[in-house]
């Protein structure tokens, strides 16, 4: 009975008071409680494409599901989704990936925290992006390491500092964190930075894990990756998937590449926590890679689109200002000549304009002063906010 058990104090492990949270999700809660209410939300706080899966992977799926692909896999994931893999890396990132060498995963986040758990023990440093996405900070206070952040500078486009970074090097950095197109600035890293980040690893034995989870969303350029420096392969931890780029988010399939002795490490994780990823949805990863990749440059195209249209707009609203984003689909504008902290200046707009954003606090303590809108929705949404937006500050400023 519920009345029982409540007689018994809840005590958790003490781990447990250092694991953050993702704020989006409870953002989209809220808003979600206001539509129950009636008000009119315009969503702008989470990082999903607003597209369909393209037609071709979700038939794919059902065929899967239809020839009977709904058991157990291997916990690395399906040999010939795998092999497609290593082949998509080698190619992309010119450098030679093999099958061992990759292990699927049900969503991007399962490879940050299993990297977490096989690589770093309590007192260990990781240097991350602040502002970041928040799982990285979560994940390394929770395996007790120290997170050491490196400040993204709105002058610098958002890029890394690589004469900083080399300063926060120690010998008790085991990991360092990159994320390219970023999440929540839509900065990127140039090949230069990324050649230099590598000089100043130097021989050090420590990782670097690469989030590339946006890498064919990038509008300027092509994406570089330090895993095709010479040198770096065995020191890098690859993180990619098909959430951002297929639209699977709800999907869950994400995958790591890394040095084959890892990988089995990664996997004796994967066995002790999900067993494996659903079989269907693999079947279906492979179509999205060898399939027809069309709708991932319409994607690409209508993201860029929606993000200039909505910077210009924004710019021109009181208090706001922001830079034209180099990828992914957000826009961090900084909101420091509001005057407004970034959270009470979000809440506000979403519980007074009904335009729902997340406070730059949301991805690290220097995210303070700039407020992040995700442009996935279509452009009358985007323009009806800015609308909103513009007749609140017009209000309260």
């Amino acid at each position: 009975m519920t009345t029982s058990a409540l007689e018994h104090e809840l005590i958790l492990a003490q781990r447990m008071s250092r694991l953050g949270t993702e704020t989006a999700f409870e953002v989209l809660n809220k808003a979600r409680a206001l539509e129950h209410k009636g008000r009119n939300i315009i969503h702008l706080e989470i990082g999903e494409p607003d597209f369909d899966t393209p037609s071709n992977i979700v038939d794919a799926a059902v065929d899967a599901l239809r020839a009977g692909w709904t058991h157990y896999g291997p916990s690395a994931g399906l040999p010939e989704l795998r092999h497609t893999i290593a082949e998509y890396v080698s190619r992309t990132r010119g450098v030679e990936v093999s099958p061992d060498e990759v292990v699927v995963v049900p969503g991007g986040k399962p490879i940050i925290f299993f990297t977490m758990l096989a690589l770093i023990d309590e007192g260990d440093e990781v240097i991350y992006p602040d502002p970041g996405f928040p799982i990285y900070e979560s994940m390394i206070n929770y395996v007790g390491a120290t997170a050491v952040p490196i400040k993204l500078r709105e002058d610098r486009g958002f890029a890394m500092d690589v004469d900083e970074l080399a300063r926060l090097i120690t010998d008790r950095t085991k990991l360092i964190i990159l994320n390219s197109p970023h999440n929540p600035t839509g900065g990127i890293l140039p090949r230069f930075d990324i050649e230099r980040t590598a000089q100043a690893i130097g021989r050090r034995n420590l990782f670097v894990l690469s989030d590339e989870i946006y890498s064919r969303l990038q509008f300027e350029g092509l994406p570089f990756s330090i895993m095709s420096l010479p040198g770096m392969k065995e020191r890098t931890i690859l993180l990619d998937g098909f959430s951002k780029t297929y639209a699977m988010t709800g999907w869950r399939m994400g995958y790591g590449v890394m040095r084959a002795d890892l990988a089995a490490h990664i996997t004796r994780l994967m066995t002790n926590s999900n067993s494996c990823t659903a079989s269907f949805t693999q079947i279906a990863g492979i179509e999205a890679l060898r399939g027809d990749q069309s709708t991932v440059d319409t994607m690409r195209i209508e993201f860029e689109r929606r993000s200039r249209a909505f910077v210009e707009r924004l710019n021109r609203i009181r208090g706001f200002h922001a830079l034209m984003p180099k990828g992914a689909f957000y826009v961090f504008a900084n909101i420091m000549k509001t005057g407004w902290e970034s959270k009470r200046l979000a809440d506000a707009l979403l519980e007074e304009a009904g335009v729902a954003a997340l406070s730059g606090t949301s991805f690290g303590k220097n995210g303070q002063g700039y407020v992040r809108f995700s442009v996935a929705n279509s452009m009358e949404n985007l323009m009806e906010a800015l609308d909103r937006m513009d007749a609140w500050t017009k209000k309260h400023l």
